[in-house]
């Protein structure tokens, strides 16, 4: 219960989000909401811890979803605002987003017109998702929608001179963890190519990748792009950041349950990569550990590995002040993102219990997994 527990007593592996952190974050995406008349909505796919989903109902204009499942999830725990956009949806799930969101942006002049008696028929906002063709990744073709042969958004060249009737919006998301340079920049691409459809929209979406909330971002440049899309071509502006919402909100505390010793001291942890936060392999990153250093930095250098059978489940090469110790709590970092909504339990890997740290510094447990967990995933 909250008010009973502190991070210290929390069992590991855990996921603990802090809910003060979670509220900065919120009050700077509500600020941009309030200065530029646009709507940012959560980026389910990034986080969907929905124990917190009224909290951000309050600085948030809605969410975004990948699919039913996701919209269905905002519709149930948020409210406000629900939109969607998948490259293909199924006759059944396109009977239920319609029943319960506001915009479907669709990837394809194909599936728009198969599912249209039934959007039509619904009185739903509905756009397509199209791709700028405009690259600003560098380093992981894996997150760039904008690369060669990218199956998301539609080309210009399969577009005419008109939009198909009924379509409301266009949708763009090109970013990834980035400032708001690349989006003017990504911006002015789509202009040049889009910008004759744009009189007589609704609605522009610029998607997600936005890191807002980081130090340093340019506000200032993102409000300026909002305007003047507003000013210019008198539509409603929506974002869709996700990572932005719960940047540097939540950590990942592990265990050190051994130590083996191949070349350098290897830590075995009661977290995992491959199961606990699989974009440290994915992407790949290093995530942050707190309290240690690049290998060599400090006095000790471990590499950090899971408990799995994976041979290259290991997080990473990390220094220390002093060698660690068996019982060792260690601290990840910018964990509450790409975490919760990717992990699996692999190798029957339990899942970190997930708890909330209340600005008072008490702590809540909001879930605890088990066997049977593991169990219903499968046949």
């Amino acid at each position: 219960m909250a008010g009973q527990l502190r991070a210290e007593d929390l069992r590991t592996p855990v996921y603990l989000v802090d809910e003060a952190a979670l509220i900065r974050n919120l009050e700077i995406l509500h600020g941009v909401e309030q200065r530029t008349g646009c709507h940012i909505l959560l980026a389910q796919k990034a986080f969907s811890m929905f124990r917190v989903y009224p909290l951000v109902a309050k600085y948030l204009s809605g969410a975004t979803a990948s699919g039913l499942y996701e919209a269905r999830l905002a519709h149930e725990e948020m409210g406000g605002e629900n939109h969607v956009f998948c490259p293909a949806y199924t006759d059944e799930e396109m009977a239920e987003l319609c029943e319960i969101c506001d915009h479907i942006s669709f990837n394809s002049l194909r599936q728009l017109e198969h599912h249209r008696p039934v959007w039509e028929a619904a009185g739903v906002s509905v756009g397509l998702r199209v791709n700028p063709e405009h690259s600003t990744q560098e380093g992981h073709a894996i997150y760039d929608p904008c690369a060669p042969g990218s199956r998301l958004g539609i080309l210009r060249s399969a577009l005419g001179d008109t939009l198909p009737a009924g379509v409301e919006g266009l949708h763009f998301h090109t970013l990834c963890e980035q400032d708001s340079a690349p989006l003017v920049e990504t911006f002015q691409a789509f202009e040049e190519k889009f910008g004759q459809f744009l009189p007589g929209l609704k609605w522009l979406n610029l998607g997600g990748g936005h890191h807002i909330t980081r130090e340093g971002y340019d506000i200032a440049a993102l409000e300026k792009l909002i305007l003047y899309i507003r000013n210019k071509y008198h539509l409603e502006v929506y974002l869709e950041p996700g990572e932005a919402i719960a940047l540097n909100a939540g950590t990942l505390i592990t265990t050190v349950m051994d130590v083996v010793d191949n070349t350098l001291p290897i830590l075995i942890l009661d977290a995992s990569a491959a199961c606990h936060m699989p974009d440290v392999l994915e992407m790949p990153y290093r995530p942050p550990l707190f309290g240690a250093g690049m290998p060599g930095e400090k006095a000790v250098t471990c590499r950090l590995g899971a408990r799995t059978c994976l041979a290259g489940d290991v997080i990473g090469d990390y220094s220390f002040d002093r060698m660690p110790k068996i019982g060792d709590r260690l601290v990840f970092g910018d964990m509450a993102i790409y975490s919760m909504v990717k992990n699996n339990t692999f190798n029957g890997m339990p899942l970190p219990d997930i708890a909330l740290q209340h600005p008072d510094g008490s702590c809540e447990i909001v879930r605890r997994f088990g066997y049977e967990d593991f169990k219903g995933r499968l046949s």
